[in-house]
């Protein structure tokens, strides 16, 4: 008994010198840890070009979205051609033209051209099919990259939709690859953080051709869910109240690396709006539909005038109750904070935040709260 015990005690000191290893690399590595936003080009249209977003916080920038056509043609007039190259935004032309002032005037912030996204990805599943559309796809891509000054290209394919999909996004990555190498430029893919999702896709080769995988952990609940719930929970909770609730940053983390995916290049995504439900007034509720814009809120508008304000500490979840809001699930800023100890303490490679211009620019800032606890 007192051999296993003395084995135990060893085991254990091994395993907090072994975490007190990765702490300290993850410290030590801190200034490289990323902290990026994605820049939506319709927010040009609200004069909210990429030069207004918190940039002294900012490491990386992904100019969301470009589209993809069938044959794999990459083309910069895709939701509004007006927002990517044509509006006058001081001087610059088009939310593409901004982007470029910011990186010529920030060059140590990376600039990424995302393709596709939510609505845009219908012709991934053809491009990426085939030889010949996959090299036009990589070829055009580049060709916005040079004309742009841009640092990488970012699949949002949303998303490969079983395993013959899933081979055929790693075809597309090693296409991208081949004309993009690693040593120049960065390749990175937003990433659902379902199973459900995530199983179609062999992880572990798509990571080895990726710089970032950027896991949307966000939108666990909204109106496809029957109850109210948490939408970007850093835990799941002991006590699920259903199957929905099961799914948080941590359990998409985990699963990525049991799949073989390097910690390092899992970027956990924070979102800058909260998801509204009606009628409820904690997680695991009815609901009746969604306040705001098709449920959600901005963070800049949150909280709602007169809601009561609450933290759920076991699962890392901030909300606030009433007003015209219901239950509204949100990240605040503690949230942030614990999400980036997070980060350091599974040496993971940083954040991302959906979208930086739902953000504030003052002392509530999730970018800003989300740097400064990466870097200190």
């Amino acid at each position: 008994m007192a051999l296993k015990d003395t084995l135990h005690q060893l085991q254990q000191k091994a395993s907090q010198k072994l975490l007190h290893h990765q702490v300290n690399k993850a410290t030590t590595n801190s200034s490289a840890l990323v902290n990026a936003v994605y820049y939506p080009n319709w927010k040009a249209l609200a004069q909210k070009p990429p030069s207004s977003l918190n940039l002294a916080h900012i490491s990386h920038i992904l100019y969301a979205f470009v589209g993809v056509k069938a044959d794999g043609t990459v083309y910069d007039e895709y939701t509004d051609e007006n927002a990517d190259t044509k509006l006058d935004l001081n001087g610059a032309l088009g939310a593409l033209g901004d982007l470029q002032r910011v990186k010529t005037q920030n060059p140590q912030i990376k600039t990424i051209l995302s393709l596709g996204g939510g609505s845009g990805s219908e012709n991934f599943a053809a491009a990426a099919s085939n030889p010949t559309s996959r090299a036009t796809l990589a070829n055009t891509a580049k060709q916005i990259l040079d004309k742009y000054q841009m640092d990488g290209i970012d699949i949002d394919w949303e998303h490969p939709s079983d395993p013959g999909q899933g081979r055929d996004f790693i075809s597309l990555l090693s296409s991208l690859r081949n004309v993009l190498p690693a040593s120049q430029y960065l390749l990175t893919a937003a990433l659902p953080a379902g199973e459900w999702a995530l199983q179609n896709i062999p992880l572990g080769e798509a990571s080895q051709l990726l710089s970032y995988l950027n896991i949307m952990t966000y939108d666990f609940a909204g109106p496809w869910t029957k109850m109210s719930g948490y939408h970007s929970q850093l835990f799941t909770p002991k006590d699920a109240y259903n199957d929905d609730c099961k799914i948080s940053c941590d359990s998409a983390s985990s699963y990525l690396t049991s799949k073989g995916v390097p910690a390092n290049k899992i970027l956990l995504g924070v979102p800058a709006y909260g998801r509204s439900f009606l009628g409820a007034t904690k997680a695991g509720e009815p609901y009746k539909g969604g306040g705001g814009e098709e449920g959600t809120f901005e963070y800049c508008d949150l909280a709602r005038p007169n809601a009561q304000l609450g933290m759920d500490h076991e699962v890392v979840a901030a909300y606030c109750v009433g007003g015209d809001g219901g239950f509204v699930s949100y990240d605040d800023p503690a949230c942030v904070q614990r999400k980036a100890e997070y980060v350091k303490q599974r040496g993971l490679g940083g954040l991302f935040y959906w979208t930086g211009t739902g953000d504030t620019n003052d002392d509530q800032s999730l970018v800003a709260t989300g740097w400064k606890a990466l870097r200190g």
